[in-house]
């Protein structure tokens, strides 16, 4: 019996397009990051970019549980002394919804220059529209 491995120049990818509306955050980030690695195919591969570019819709309306709400911080550091620089979530559902979704995506893909290409794929929009109907993308099942 032969083991399949993947190669980069075989992959086809799909586009998918994902509503966001009334989806938990993080469990979102889990279902998004499988797809932008490729793990909801038979033929993944650890090591090869196997993944399908991801559309996510309706960024502003993701929901979260508990507190977090009012009560988690993004940190930023500018790199000199005192430079630490925290916003809450629901400053950043106001200014930048798209970054909520950004970032708990890009903390569950692995640290490596193949994630960075897999975190290119991602495309999030706060509202309904999208630029990407031409690529034709097909709702995502859960």
């Amino acid at each position: 019996m032969n083991t399949t491995i993947a190669k980069k120049q075989e992959q086809k990818q799909e586009w998918y397009v994902i509503d966001a509306t009334d989806q938990v955050l993080g469990r979102l980030a889990v279902k998004i990051a499988n797809v932008l690695r490729g793990r909801h195919k038979p033929i993944y591969t650890p090591n090869v970019d196997c993944g399908d570019h991801v559309v996510v819709i309706n960024a502003e309306k993701v929901r979260v549980t508990g507190k977090k709400e009012e009560q988690k911080e993004y940190m930023f550091y500018t790199g000199f002394v005192g430079g630490e620089k925290y916003v809450k979530l629901s400053e950043f559902r106001q200014r930048k919804p798209e970054y909520l979704i950004e970032a708990a995506v890009r903390g569950m893909l692995p640290r490596n220059k193949l994630a960075r290409d897999m975190f290119l794929k991602l495309h999030v929009y706060a509202g309904t529209e999208h630029p990407h109907s031409a690529q034709q993308p097909k709702p995502f099942k859960f």
